[in-house]
């Protein structure tokens, strides 16, 4: 009781600052509604150091948060995605930021319009435990672009980097224009029902359902960065080997918990033993331990180590075939790493087939014809990214034409998140709106219209009383 009483207080205390911080850049914003592009830049560039002079710190943060989280992982996965788009922003921002031309109709000759993009205010960004930092930063540099004040809610299943990048914003930004906030899940709710003037959230679907009737109450626009199961197709005359090697780099990375890993592979049914042998090669060249083994990255925590054991257990007692890859045949118990798994044999009745996997698991699906595959993931909900590997070209603008996703790679997997100059996001339920890229600085802005008149008021012209000759020589030439 006195354990529950304490963490009802400090939640309390975690939504009172909450609160208060977001009060405080409500004002600052209305004090400082438009920052130049200087200002925009220099809070941006902020971020740089704050990454790479705590190397260390956020290595051993995320480690100690998963449990094992292999060093190089936080590196590419986090650190330097998030240093390549503090670059990207600071060198784009003032072209993003110079007003649109635009030109006007007959109707409102003479005159003058153009597009102002204006900070849209106060952005609240909910970020998601499997890449805390990465996933904090890339949203806050978008609406930094934008000229915004930005709180961050970090996720509870993260508490040591929450910690660390609350301190480190902390040192690096005043409240009114960048602020951390930890807590449980009740701060998280509290966090979602604020009146922010965008929010945007990166999770599962049945989360962002949540997060969206929350700001709903506030009519408040959301951009909803969501998952699902991302289908990868193998082409039929696309070598095996090579495409084991390119899907690895998708779904190793992070032991496959990532938004936008393979989830599973349309293979060519006649080639689904060459696949399995492939991938068990790869993955036993990649990691020939596992237990001791540093770049074997843990799941996060026991809660989702069950459901991914829950899932395999529901498969094989449904009569899945189960390709297990532990090379040194370990024992993992107590380690919360589960081996690279292939599911094979798979039916709908599955609750892997279903769910989002966001783990080391992979279902193995054969098709006969391409358009098979298509209909196949036709079939189930939009995913967030999409993956085919074939040399024919025709075949790949075939699969773009006739599908649809978040995003797709071509040849690759996980690759097209890691590009700036493109839009990342879901569809349907995946997600909805974009951030990175040009798209980015576009949400959180507002797109404001301006039409200038001159000196000269043609509008007299058509006052009342109506059915005079410029009337009826106006509907006589355009209407029509």
């Amino acid at each position: 009781m006195v354990a529950e009483i304490k963490e009802f207080q400090t939640g309390q205390a975690h939504i009172e600052r909450m609160k208060r911080i977001f009060d405080v850049q409500k004002t600052a914003c209305r004090h400082h509604p438009f920052p130049s592009a200087e200002q925009r830049i220099e809070h941006i560039q902020r971020l740089k150091p704050m990454l790479l002079d705590n190397m260390d710190a956020w290595i051993a943060a995320l480690n100690a948060d998963f449990g094992n989280r292999a060093a190089d992982e936080t590196k590419l996965a986090e650190l330097l995605t998030s240093v390549e788009g503090i670059k990207y922003h600071a060198k784009h921002l003032r072209k993003w930021m110079k007003p649109s031309k635009r030109k006007v109709g007959a109707a409102q000759w003479p005159g003058k319009v153009w597009v102002e993009y204006q900070p849209l205010g106060v952005v609240g960004i909910i970020v998601p435990w499997n890449y805390p930092l990465y996933l904090a930063i890339g949203p806050l540099l978008s609406a930094l672009a934008a000229g915004n004040r930005v709180m961050i809610k970090m996720s509870e299943s993260t508490p040591r980097t929450g910690a660390l990048l609350e301190e480190l914003i902390g040192q690096t930004f005043d409240e009114d224009q960048v602020a951390v906030i930890n807590g449980e899940v009740e701060v998280g709710a509290a966090f979602s029902s604020l009146a922010f003037d965008h929010l945007l959230f990166t999770g599962s679907t049945s989360v962002g359902r949540h997060i969206m009737r929350a700001a709903a109450e506030n009519l408040t626009p959301v951009t909803l960065e969501l998952g699902g199961k991302s289908p990868c197709i193998i082409g039929q005359d696309f070598s095996m080997k090579d495409a084991a090697e390119r899907i690895a780099f998708g779904k190793c990375l992070n032991s496959g918990q990532t938004c936008v890993a393979p989830d599973y592979i349309l293979c060519p049914e006649n080639r689904v033993d060459e696949f399995v042998t492939a991938w068990t090669a790869q993955i036993s060249q990649l990691y020939p331990t596992l237990r001791d083994n540093p770049d074997y990255t843990s799941i996060i925590n026991e809660r989702q180590y069950q459901r991914l054991r829950g899932y395999l257990d529901d498969a094989r007692d449904k009569g899945a075939r189960i390709v297990e890859i532990n090379p040194a045949n370990e024992d993992l118990t107590g380690s919360r790493k589960i081996p690279h798994t292939l599911v094979l044999d798979v039916n709908d009745d599955m609750k892997i087939a279903a769910d989002e996997i966001f783990g080391p698991l992979m279902l193995v699906v054969p098709y006969k014809t391409l358009d098979d595959a298509l209909d196949y993931v036709n079939d189930r909900p939009r995913p967030l990214a999409l993956y085919y590997f074939d040399w024919n070209s025709d075949n790949g603008e075939h699969v773009l034409r006739h599908t649809h996703a978040g995003g797709v790679c071509l040849n690759d997997t996980i690759t097209q998140v890691g590009v700036d100059d493109i839009p990342f996001g879901g569809i349907g339920p995946s997600g909805m709106g974009h951030y990175h890229g040009p798209e980015g600085f576009l949400t959180f802005s507002k797109a404001k219209g301006v039409y200038k008149k001159g000196k000269m008021n043609a509008t007299k012209h058509i006052l009342p009383p109506y059915g005079r000759g410029m009337h009826k020589l106006i509907y006589k030439f355009m209407l029509k």
